[in-house]
This record gives structure tokens, C-alpha cells and sequence, in this order.
């Protein structure tokens, strides 16, 4: 095991990330440090089970977390009042309809957060991911206004949630479900939280994570939603 993460110049190349296996203990999946957010580093770090995470002042942190918390759609637990809303239709759900509002919303100031980890120059590199048909939004509207909405990437059949907001009760959770029902076999959560819990995801340990990831992220997209999305997305 790894005492400390390995430096990756900006010059490396995309792949120039160590194995997964060897990310810290503690804190738990610190893998790398430095690089940059290009297109092609972002996409191979995610189907290799990596991400980044880091706050403003920090180089760019990589991690692989273990154990990863995931979420079947097969298994989304939608509540009572979550199934009533979702058959009254209460807000109206669109995808990539305004990508980057819901990013600039997602890194809004929230309760009990002392800052932002979506910083600029993240904002930058999904809005380049997006263009390039790789990340996707869906929002949800009550009449003009913005009430919810999610954003992440998508490679296979594998969703990679970056972020939600809700501004009205449940926007996010009907977010979610419209996701889980566009036909990806994985909704990749990241670290755990009681929330994602209460919906149905569950920790795995990485590396089921990344077999699964092996298998789904070559695997064709879904129909349904990516097909909307890029049409939606030019």
C-alpha cells in the first residue's frame, strides 16, 4: 500500500494514473495528485473507477474510494409520496436543457457546507465534457423555474453522478428517478451518505466497482436517454 499519492505532471499523459489499488487507507481513496481536467483524463479516470474531488487552493485530488457507493436503478426505493408526485407529473423533466445552470446550481451555497468543491474551473471541464456528448443534466421545471435537477457523466452503460439540487420538495429524487429509468445498469454515488442510502444505493467494495465498470463502460448507451440528450445537447 501506497504511504503517500503519486504526483502526475501536467504533461503526463491520460492514462498516467497507479492502480486503484494502491489509494490510501486514510484519508480513504486518495490515489493521485496534479494532472489537469482535459477531456481524455477525465473520461479514463472515470472508467477506471477515479474521480476528482479537491477544494479551492488544493492541486486536483484523485480518488478511488473503497468501499464505492453505487445504486442499481433496478433497486431506486421511491417512497409513497415520491410515487404520488411522480404520477401527478408535478414537474416537467427535461435533459441538457440548461446543463450548465444546473452545475451553477449544484455548487450554490447549502446549508451546513462551508464551501464548494465545484470550483471554476470544474464548471470548465464538465461544460467541455457536455459539448462533447460525454456529460449529461436533467432538470426539473415547475412552469419556467428551475426546481431540481442533476448533472454527471455517462460512459456505457454506466452513469457517473456528479451533483444534485433541489429549490422545491423532491426536484432531485424525481431527477434521479427519470435517470434511473433511462437505461443504465449503474449509477456510480461515489461516498456514501444517509440520503443515497435511503434511496437504494449501497456501498460495494472497489473492486467489484471496477470489474462492473470493465464490463458496463464498453458496453453500447442506453437508447432512451442518451439519444435525447445529444439531439438536445446541439
Amino acid at each position: 500500500m501506497a504511504l503517500y499519492p503519486l504526483w502526475i505532471p501536467d504533461s503526463a499523459p491520460p492514462r498516467a494514473f497507479p492502480d486503484v489499488c494502491v489509494a490510501l487507507d486514510e484519508p480513504n481513496g486518495l490515489l493521485a495528485l496534479g494532472g489537469d481536467l482535459e477531456p481524455e483524463r477525465l473520461l479514463y479516470a472515470y472508467a477506471h473507477g477515479i474521480f476528482p474531488w479537491y477544494s479551492d487552493g488544493q492541486p486536483i485530488l484523485w480518488w478511488s474510494p473503497d468501499p464505492r457507493m453505487v445504486l442499481d436503478p433496478a433497486r431506486l426505493r421511491v417512497s409513497r409520496s415520491l410515487a404520488r408526485r411522480l404520477r401527478r407529473g408535478d414537474y416537467r423533466v427535461t435533459w441538457n436543457r440548461c446543463f450548465r445552470r444546473v452545475v451553477q446550481a449544484c455548487a450554490a451555497p447549502r446549508a451546513r457546507q462551508s464551501g464548494t468543491w465545484i470550483l471554476p474551473e470544474m464548471m470548465a471541464a464538465y461544460a467541455r465534457l457536455h459539448a462533447l456528448g460525454h456529460a449529461h443534466s436533467i432538470e426539473c421545471w415547475r412552469g419556467e423555474e428551475l426546481a431540481g435537477g442533476l448533472y454527471g457523466v455517462a460512459i456505457g452503460r454506466v452513469f457517473f453522478g456528479e451533483s444534485m439540487f433541489s429549490a422545491l420538495p423532491d426536484a432531485s429524487k424525481v431527477a434521479l428517478a427519470h435517470l434511473c429509468g433511462a437505461g443504465y445498469a449503474l449509477v456510480d454515488c461515489q461516498l456514501p451518505s444517509e440520503h443515497l442510502s435511503t434511496l437504494g444505493a449501497a456501498p460495494v467494495s472497489r473492486r467489484s466497482f471496477c470489474d462492473a465498470l470493465r464490463r458496463l463502460c464498453a458496453e453500447p448507451s442506453p437508447t432512451c436517454a442518451p439519444r435525447e440528450a445529444r439531439e438536445a445537447a446541439h
